[in-house]
């Protein structure tokens, strides 16, 4: 087991180059108070107090559920909790700042790619020291949280990416979505609508992560490997993302799309198909036609593994190692059966356990393709890649939008992506 001093001394050392690597003007200082930025009183490591939790969602105020639970399970432990919400981007830098400044918050709730850099960086602790139970956890929800063979986290839900589709636009096109099984009878659907009028597909393929983020179930549902971009199997799903806009089949301005735009077109009740995710939910009955959700399917068939996003609730390296019993227990509260159900249905999550995922289904059967798709679903840092992902994402996502463009054919493009990303996989 690394002890808490081992790990400030790994924090300070990769923290240094971090820094260096990002600025401090980026990584401005933090407003959160941390655990005041010295050692805690006896009376706060054994119990009382206040104990601090960062999070990415600045949108939920005091009256919202997430808010009240947080103060629920901190009087459960018998102490304050004082809660800060940042953007997603702002987090990950006050997070690396304030460990270096030695004033990092009890709790910390990041993106599930951050984790590894966060660990990496000697920002967290494992599971195997802070103790917290990860057994009831799907394993491939829990790799997005591990690095080295440690875990560091426990994620607190997870959402991933499947097809939205108009039923209207499908029958008057003659197409039955059960007939929907692989690439090649999803791009014969795409045919009929073309040909009855109406549009067939849209997605995300901008030049960011939300572009490789939209990408990898087809990436993956080829058989790819992201340390192989240039394999048959990775030209292929390029290709068939090339072949769509060629054949008119997919909208050009897919290659700008957010995944904002690419559902406020489909929104517009034009689109046979969208490729977008659960947090889409609410706008998707508000649209005013029917719709239906199905997997993204493999290339040969199946459900493509679709990349799973949501956060990981993790502890931060403390100097007072008192302060960890506490925040143990704040963390078990946030992501127990008993409220996961909560947590997860504010959120609009996927619970990551078996058991709370059948309540889910049950409250509501329209999410059991959510609960299918995130039981195929596969981290973007798995395959202990932690640090080495963006360094592959950034290629693909631009070899992606050049062969789009028309500026390179796929076998060019994933040829320069893969030896961009070269260093990054050896």
């Amino acid at each position: 087991m690394r002890s808490a001093a081992r790990s400030r001394r790994a924090a300070g050392a990769s923290l240094a180059v971090l820094a260096a690597a990002c600025g401090l003007a980026a990584c401005s200082s933090s407003s959160g108070s941390g655990n005041g930025g010295g050692p805690a009183s006896a009376g706060q490591a054994t119990g009382g107090g206040t104990y601090t939790i960062w999070d990415p969602y600045p949108q939920y105020d005091k009256s919202s559920e997430w808010v009240k639970l947080l103060d629920k399970c901190g009087t459960g432990a018998g102490v304050k909790v004082e809660r800060t919400g940042y953007d997603t981007s702002d987090l990950t830098n006050k997070a690396l700042l304030a460990a270096q400044q030695g004033n990092p918050p009890d709790v910390l709730i990041v993106d599930n790619p951050v984790v590894s850099t966060l660990a990496e960086a000697g920002v967290l602790t494992t599971t195997e020291e802070n103790r917290l139970d990860v057994s009831a956890i799907a394993p491939n929800l829990l790799a997005a949280g591990q690095s080295g063979g440690k875990t560091y986290g426990v994620p607190i839900g997870a959402n991933t990416l499947a097809l939205y589709y108009n039923k209207d636009v499908l029958k008057k096109a003659g197409v039955d979505v059960a007939s929907v099984k692989d690439w090649t009878s999803l791009t014969a659907a795409l045919e009929k609508v073309k040909a009855a009028g109406k549009k067939g597909i849209t997605f995300s393929a901008i030049g960011t992560e939300e572009g490789s983020f939209q990408f990898l179930p087809w990436f993956w549902g080829s058989g790819a490997a992201l340390t192989k971009l240039d394999s048959p199997e990775g030209v292929s799903a390029v290709a068939l993302w090339s072949d769509w806009l060629k054949k008119g089949y997919a909208p050009n301005s897919v290659i700008n799309n957010t995944q904002t735009t690419s559902w406020q077109e489909f929104a517009t009740g034009d689109f046979a198909f969208a490729e977008n995710g659960t947090w889409q939910l609410a706008n998707a009955k508000k649209t005013g036609f029917e719709y239906g959700i199905i997997p993204v399917p493999g290339k040969a068939g199946g459900t493509a593994p679709a990349p799973t996003g949501g956060e990981f609730v993790s502890i931060p390296v403390q100097s007072d190692t008192g302060r960890y019993t506490t925040s143990q227990k704040l963390v078990t509260c946030l992501t127990s059966t008993g409220n996961s159900l909560t947590t997860t249905t504010t959120l609009s999550y996927i619970a990551p356990t078996e058991a709370v995922q059948a309540k889910q289904v049950a409250a509501d059967p329209g999410l059991k393709v959510w609960v299918d798709a995130v039981k195929a679903a596969k981290g973007r840092t798995s395959d202990d890649l932690g640090t080495k992902y963006p360094k592959i994402s950034e290629p693909m996502w631009g070899a992606v939008q050049a062969a789009l463009s028309g500026s390179k054919s796929p076998q060019e493009a994933m040829a320069a992506a893969q030896s961009a990303a070269a260093s990054a996989i050896q």
